[in-house]
C-alpha cells in the first residue's frame, strides 16, 4: 500500500511538472512573438517615415535611389545612427543586471523596450531589400525557427555541450564583422552570413533544450517571481536566436531594391 502511495505521490507530482512546463513554454514563446511583432511593426512604420517622393523634401539620397527626409538623414545618415545602432546591444547587455534588480512585470516591459529599440534599428532593411523579399525570408526563418526549437524541446539528446562552442562561434562572428568593416569584402559577408545561419540555428535549440531543464531543475520550489523571470529571460534569448537568423539569411537571399 506505501509502494502504491509512492508511485501515485510521484506520478502526481510528474504530472504537475509537465503542466507547469507547458504553462512555461507557452509564456516564453507568447512574450517572444509579441517582441517580434513589436520589432517587425515599428521597423516597418519607421521606414515608411523616414522617406520622401518629393525630390524637394529629400536631405539625402540612399545608394539605391530611395530619398530620405530629415527624420530618415537624422537616424540612417547623421551621427545619431550610431546611438540608434548601438542602442539594443547596451539594453541587452544591461538585461542580467536588471533581472536581479527588477519585478518579472518591470523585466518584461524593459524587453519589450528593448523590441522597440531593435525595430528602429532595424528599420532599414525595408529602405534595402524588398517587401515580397522581406517576408519570404521572415516565413522561412519562421518554419526554420519552429522546427528546430521543437527538436531541441523533445530530444532525449543532452546537447549543453554545444553551448560552448556555439559562444565562442557568436563571438568569432562579431571579430570577423568587425574585421569586415575595413575589409568590406563580399566573400568574408557571405562566410559570415552562412556560419551566422548555422551558429543561431544551433542556438535555437540549445536554449529551447536549456530552458526546458532550468524549469525542471527549479520547479519545485515553485517560486513565481523566478518563473516569471526566467520565461522572460529564455524569451529573449530565443527572440535573438530568431532576429539574427532571419538577418543572416536575409543577407543571403534577400533581394535588394
Amino acid at each position: 500500500m506505501a509502494q502504491y502511495q509512492s508511485v501515485r505521490t510521484t506520478t502526481g507530482v510528474r504530472a504537475e511538472i509537465d503542466a507547469g512546463l507547458r504553462a512555461h513554454m507557452n509564456k516564453v514563446y507568447g512574450t517572444m512573438s509579441v517582441g517580434l511583432a513589436v520589432t517587425a511593426l515599428l521597423a516597418w512604420a519607421i521606414a515608411g517615415l523616414t522617406v520622401t517622393t518629393d525630390p524637394a523634401q529629400a536631405v539625402a539620397q540612399m545608394s539605391n535611389g530611395t530619398l530620405l527626409n530629415s527624420f530618415g538623414h537624422a537616424i540612417y545618415a547623421s551621427p545619431l545612427r550610431w546611438v540608434v545602432i548601438l542602442a539594443p546591444l547596451a539594453l541587452v547587455f544591461g538585461f542580467g543586471f536588471a533581472a536581479q534588480k527588477m519585478s518579472a512585470a518591470a523585466l518584461q516591459l524593459y524587453f519589450y523596450v528593448y523590441a522597440a529599440l531593435m525595430g528602429l534599428s532595424l528599420s532599414s532593411i525595408f529602405l534595402v531589400y524588398t517587401g515580397f523579399s522581406i517576408a519570404q525570408t521572415f516565413l522561412i526563418t519562421s518554419i526554420a525557427f519552429a522546427g528546430l526549437s521543437l527538436y531541441g524541446y523533445t530530444t532525449k539528446r543532452d546537447i549543453s555541450g554545444w553551448g560552448a562552442f556555439l559562444i565562442m562561434g557568436v563571438i568569432g562572428l562579431i571579430v570577423a564583422s568587425i574585421v569586415n568593416l575595413f575589409l568590406a569584402s563580399s566573400a568574408v559577408m557571405f562566410a559570415i552570413s552562412v556560419l551566422g545561419v548555422l551558429i543561431f540555428a544551433g542556438l535555437t535549440a540549445y536554449d529551447t533544450q536549456r530552458i526546458k531543464n532550468d524549469y525542471i531543475q527549479h520547479a519545485q520550489a515553485m517560486d513565481s517571481e523566478w518563473l516569471g523571470k526566467s520565461a522572460i529571460m529564455g524569451a529573449l534569448n530565443l527572440y535573438l536566436d530568431f532576429i539574427n537568423m532571419f538577418i543572416f539569411l536575409l543577407q543571403l537571399f534577400g533581394n535588394r531594391d
